[in-house]
């Protein structure tokens, strides 16, 4: 196979990957996806069905994972980190499908204003922790210094150090007020970040995903390459290990992520109370008043 049609094959798949978020919101399987070989349309058919009967599984021991958070008081946080375009943010939209906002909420943050770039560094990320029986996951954290601010210039040599120096001791104490902090790094390939950089650009849906930073990054691979493995040799630690997902195939990095998580929280499922639907009550005297058809919603479909 050469480099074109390998490149074409990664776009067909990325763009299935679009078709496939959807479908998980109706719990449908169907392959839009025209094969000219049958077999291997089978096999892709096969293959999206173990993909979504797993996803559906671990999904619902997610729900049972919030019950017992909210149960015990349970605090977790969550760092997702990586390459741009790795897929942090699909992992972190399965994760949170089927669960309740107010447990379990995402907080990506911008870049800091004026204000914030004169507070302590890790400031602006305090006020985001989780009280008794919340989930955090960060799209991005203070993980920021150590790789887009760095590759970019915008901290200087003394910031960086800094950094590396007192995020330990910072995670160490999120790790004594009795916070969990589990941290993945999301790792995929040159070819696989180039495919899937050019479907955001050829794909009218996708191309807000794509920012003049991003594509900076292409660029400087290989700084992003060298400030990755500066900053997990530096930042992992026994109280907040860094795990690392392999991502060029986006639906096995999100069963696998799923699953890890799920493997390192000591939840079990919580009795819930047997539940009624109580009967309406009825007045006699009640009429239900005309709503003015011209604040209806047109009914186009």
């Amino acid at each position: 196979m050469n480099h074109n049609d390998d490149l074409m094959r990664r776009l067909s798949d990325d763009l299935m990957d679009g078709y496939d978020e959807e479908l998980e919101m109706e719990i449908e399987d169907r392959d839009p996806n025209e094969e000219a070989d049958p077999e291997a349309a089978a096999q892709r058919r096969e293959a999206r069905r173990v993909y979504f009967r797993e996803l559906f599984r671990l999904q619902a021991e997610l729900v049972k994972l919030q019950d017992w958070v909210v149960s015990t008081g349970h605090k977790l946080v969550v760092v997702f980190e990586g390459r741009d375009a790795a897929g942090k943010g699909g992992v972190i939209k399965r994760i949170t499908q089927r669960l309740n906002p107010r447990v379990c909420r995402v907080v990506a943050l911008p870049a800091p204003n004026d204000r914030e770039r004169t507070q302590w560094y890790f400031q602006r990320y305090v006020t985001h922790l989780p009280a008794g029986g919340e989930i955090v996951l960060f799209d991005r954290s203070w993980y920021n210094r150590a790789g887009v601010e760095r590759v970019m210039g915008f901290c200087d040599d003394q910031q960086l150090e800094s950094f590396f120096r007192t995020v330990p001791e910072f995670e160490k104490m999120l790790v004594n007020s009795g916070i969990q902090l589990v941290k993945y790094w999301f790792s995929i390939s040159d070819e696989e970040q180039e495919a899937r950089f050019l479907g955001r650009i050829h794909d009218p849906l996708k191309q807000w995903k794509l920012s003049p930073m991003d594509l900076e990054s292409r660029r400087r691979w290989e700084l992003y390459t060298k400030a990755k493995e500066e900053m997990l040799a530096r930042t992992n630690t026994p109280e907040s290990p860094w795990w690392v997902v392999p991502a060029d195939d986006k639906k096995t990095a999100r069963l696998n992520c799923i699953h890890h998580l799920l493997s390192l929280i000591p939840y079990h499922e919580v009795e819930r109370p047997g539940i009624t639907l109580p009967e309406r009550i009825r007045h006699e005297g009640y009429r239900r008043h005309q709503v003015p058809g011209e604040i209806y919603v047109p009914e186009v479909y």
